[in-house]
């Protein structure tokens, strides 16, 4: 698993998807629901799989805490849609 930092103070995870390279994921919490508002990829890595690896760290972080999903950001709706297997985490 990549290296990542989660802030929820900041509402943001951060995870090195090459090295010295940081992609984001910003959300705020409604109840126990992180409502996924952001996300962010270094412009020179973008089409590299770095949105995946930022998507898989950050989803696999949310399942072990137990808590949901609500996804604002297109690009989270689209990953969801190609990834079934994280179906579970959105909010009913």
């Amino acid at each position: 698993m990549a290296i990542f930092t989660h802030d929820p103070l900041l509402g943001r995870y951060q995870v090195e998807v090459e090295p010295n390279y940081w992609a984001h994921l910003d959300y705020y919490l409604n109840d126990d629901v992180l409502v996924i508002t952001h996300t962010f990829v270094p412009d020179e890595l973008r089409g590299k799989g770095c949105g995946k690896i930022l998507m898989e760290t950050v989803l696999s972080d949310i399942d072990s805490l137990g808590k949901k999903i609500l996804p604002v950001c297109s690009y989270v709706k689209i990953y969801l849609q190609r990834y079934p297997q994280w179906q579970h985490l959105l909010t009913d």
